[in-house]
């Protein structure tokens, strides 16, 4: 993946009616933004009143091949009739270009926002998830990368150690915890699971609820271990999350077999996140919507906080991982 600076200047309005022209698409409303910082994903209407949308994908982030196995992914998922926003083909094509712009342009499928706290909304994402794995286990990505400790820890690190975001007078001591982060995630990392394809970013925000769960943004489907896509769904307190992960493990073996090996690895994923989030941030820095959004990045408060929020995920990291409740 390369980090090149991109700031989606020359995206105009007319860039994106002109590209959707040229697929036969009229547009007859305004191009309303949604919520995404690392791409441009806009809703419209056409002039039949059918409802888009459309999705930039940022330069130098994903190449095409990685592209085209997202969408490759989500048709197969479509087709083994499992809810999920896939791309539209035009000339038999997903992946379409305008100006060195790729993008796709997907139907515009909207609902209510899942409820994390509904065990029965759990409940059914469980069953479906074990469906995309079943689906993500028939091939492996080769073009997208694994979720690994490389990507997700070391070249943070780096990125880190250059950064002049982070206050001088608190880099040492940011830059030491997060050392002692590093160091926590790979003593507790193990490699006994199986590697599939993944949705990778499945969280609350990424599910609508149309009388069953819609998944969407498949952005940063990777492969990895099944339980990748599990851990982001829980929260509360460590009783909470216990009864959480039992309930989704119930729903998902109900289609899937599920390796109880990766529940240990729940805190690592989580501390990884954590260090790719933060770096992340500092990456696209250069993007203007990155400081207009995200302004408390400047200050003093924000990295004291981060600093001792990797000092906690240590200790967290050093606790027993949550345990299923024995069956007798």
């Amino acid at each position: 993946m390369n980090d090149k600076a991109f700031t989606f200047q020359t995206l105009h309005p007319d860039t994106i009616m002109d590209a959707l022209f040229e697929q036969g698409i009229r547009v007859d409303s305004g191009l309303t933004p949604l919520n995404s910082y690392e791409n441009r994903v806009y809703q419209f209407q056409d002039e039949d009143r059918h409802r888009y949308v459309v999705k930039f994908y940022r330069p130098e982030r994903w190449s095409a091949e990685q592209i085209l196995e997202e969408h490759q992914f989500a048709l197969e998922l479509q087709q083994d009739e499992i809810p999920v926003a896939a791309p539209l083909l035009f000339n038999n094509q997903s992946l379409l270009t305008h100006q060195g712009f790729y993008y796709a342009v997907f139907p515009s499928l909207g609902g209510r926002q899942f409820e994390s706290d509904n065990l029965d909304q759990m409940e059914w994402v469980g069953r479906y998830l074990a469906r995309i794995h079943q689906t993500g286990s028939k091939k492996r990505f080769t073009a997208r990368p694994d979720i690994g400790l490389k990507e997700y820890l070391i070249e943070p690190r780096q990125i880190f150690e250059t950064a002049t975001l982070i206050p001088r007078s608190l880099k040492a001591a940011f830059l030491a915890a997060s050392d002692s982060l590093i160091d926590a995630v790979m003593a507790q990392w193990h490699g006994r699971f199986t590697t599939l394809r993944l949705h990778g970013d499945c969280h609350a925000g990424n599910i609508l609820w149309r009388d069953g769960p819609l998944f969407v943004d498949l952005d940063d489907a990777r492969n990895g271990p099944a339980v990748q896509d599990l851990w982001m769904l829980l929260n509360g307190d460590r009783a909470e999350q216990r009864m959480q992960l039992e309930m989704i493990i119930e729903a998902y073996e109900e289609f899937n077999a599920f390796n109880t090996d990766e529940i240990a690895l729940i805190e690592p994923l989580r501390a990884m996140r954590m260090v790719y989030y933060l770096a992340w941030l500092i990456r696209r820095w250069d993007d203007p919507a990155f400081p207009r959004n995200f302004p408390w990045l400047t200050g003093e408060d924000y990295w004291r906080k981060q600093t001792a929020t990797f000092l906690e995920q240590v200790k967290v990291l050093q606790e027993p991982p949550l345990q299923l409740t024995p069956m007798y």
